[in-house]
């Protein structure tokens, strides 16, 4: 078998749990590798632990590569000529693989139980919990039956080569695993049933690929996998080891691996607060690797063009969220004022908003779209312009502070500075906001507005206030100051 000319990886999760950042970071490094080579990303499902793998879980994968935006080349949902593209569905393919390494004497059976390992080591002095000591790689076909007759289960482990196993990382240089570092190793059940330590490399050695970007906690295993890929190009599967570039760690607090259990790290947390695909994306490239040192925004198709594996920091990479806001707002602030106002309508159904009025929505957004970091800011900033006065309430919070007995008089003399305004427009209105309260009541800027601001959004922190007030109209205005008014006597 030829090596394949063009550059391919691969993305292959497990269907456990939700997507989380570290997993999707990964899928971004492989993505933006095979794109900048003009090469083939490859997604299939690790999905042979039954008890733990559902297809909730699955769905959930490829419903947060679809809302990312980050497409495979080949694999599950579109096919390919190496399917199927779900471990579920290719026991043959590890079976075959099993027999020819079998056959060839790379694999042999192995009877030793854990407690007589560690009695071996205890014997020898050394330390019990040193795991497999290969001593079953010998045994004569009349010790094996005699195992058999005892009632012993084998398991089936690969011979790991006497020589030391050197392989460049593209990420951390050379590295050297040294002979009798790492023992035998099992890759199936006496049944024949296969493990990951097999299942993973076969599947990589018939999908072709190249080159394996995957995390650093996974390096330990590396030398096993060139073992396997070795023996597997023996008995003509593949063409041998791929090269190996082992991402650094995304950690959280307390520089800890961000774990699945880690609320920090739920993928769709991020969705669900307002995050755009453009923003987070922008974020996780940043998790080890950067575009330039005095630059952090960048578009998918800058990272694309610049995206350099070898560049990658073998340090870990902290998930830093202000950071990760900031570099969300800045997104938020690219977007064409339609396109941002659009993005916000899901997160305006969230404040119990279904169907605004896309011309208040169109006028409104671009007033907010500054100030937010993320689209649920928006929404919640721009939720009063589309409340029936009926269910309008201020926030309690903003309300105590601001909506207490001094505030009465402050919205009396708004309400009547604004009751016969000629012109509804922002700038009448905040000529007449400021003649009323600043001059005429001698208030500082911020006691004057503040009583207004809260009585018309609900929040201490709104869309520019007489704007707000001009999208609102009149009538609606002047009913909120009213309430306001009323609620400040105690009578609402």
């Amino acid at each position: 078998m030829s090596t394949p000319a063009q550059v391919r990886v691969r993305f292959s999760p497990s269907p456990t749990g939700t997507p989380h950042v570290g997993l999707i970071r990964t899928a971004l490094f492989n993505w933006a590798h095979a794109r900048h080579h003009g090469g083939a990303l490859v997604f299939r499902i690790e999905d042979t632990d039954a008890s733990r793998d559902s297809d909730e879980s699955y769905r959930a994968l490829l419903d947060a590569l679809e809302w990312l935006g980050l497409d495979w080349d080949e694999g599950v949902e579109k096919g390919g000529p190496h399917g199927p593209y779900r471990q579920s569905e290719r026991g043959e393919v590890y079976a075959d693989a099993l027999r020819r390494l079998i056959d060839a004497g790379e694999v042999y059976e192995s009877f030793s139980s854990g407690e007589e390992i560690e009695a071996r080591h205890r014997a020898a002095g050394r330390d019990p919990k040193l795991g497999y000591d290969n001593a079953d790689r010998d045994l004569t076909e009349d010790q094996r039956a005699a195992f058999r007759a005892e009632g012993r289960a084998p398991v089936y482990r690969l011979r790991m080569p006497d020589h030391d196993i050197t392989f460049t990382d593209l990420v951390r240089g050379e590295i050297t695993f040294r002979a009798g570092q790492v023992p035998d190793f099992v890759l199936a059940r006496g049944d024949g049933t296969p493990l990951y330590p097999l299942t993973n490399p076969v599947d990589d050695a018939l999908m072709e690929i190249t080159h394996v970007l995957r995390g650093e906690d996974l390096l330990a295993s590396t030398p096993r996998q060139i073992a396997l890929l070795e023996a597997l190009a023996r008995v003509g599967i593949g063409h041998g080891p791929f090269t190996y570039a082992h991402l650094p760690l995304v950690t959280g607090e307390g520089n800890r691996k961000l774990s699945k259990r880690d609320p920090q790290s739920n993928l769709f947390h991020y969705r669900d607060r307002g995050f755009v695909p453009e923003g987070l994306l922008n974020y996780l490239a940043l998790l080890g690797w950067s575009i330039a040192e005095d630059r952090d925004v960048f578009s998918l198709d800058e990272m694309v063009a610049a995206f350099d594996v070898s560049r990658v920091s073998s340090n870990a990479a902290r998930f830093d969220l202000k950071k990760a806001e900031a570099i969300n707002a800045a997104h938020l602030r690219l977007l064409a004022p339609d396109d941002f106002a659009e993005r916000v309508v899901p997160h305006l159904a969230a404040e119990g908003i279904t169907d605004p009025d896309r011309s208040v929505l169109a006028a409104a957004a671009p007033l907010v779209q500054e100030r937010s970091q993320v689209l649920s800011d928006a929404a919640r900033m721009l939720a009063f312009l589309f409340r029936d006065e009926d269910t309008f309430t201020p926030d309690d919070d903003a309300a105590a502070k601001n909506l207490g007995a001094d505030a009465a008089p402050v919205l009396e003399a708004a309400v009547a500075g604004l009751t016969d305004l000629p012109e509804w427009s922002a700038a009448a209105i905040e000529e007449s906001l400021k003649t009323s309260l600043v001059d005429g009541l001698e208030l500082k800027p911020r006691k004057a507005f503040a009583p207004v601001r809260v009585a018309i959004s609900g929040r201490t922190v709104s869309p520019p206030l007489y704007e707000s007030m001009e999208l609102l109209g009149r009538e609606r205005s002047l009913a909120r100051l009213g309430a306001g008014v009323r609620r400040s006597q105690g009578m609402g």
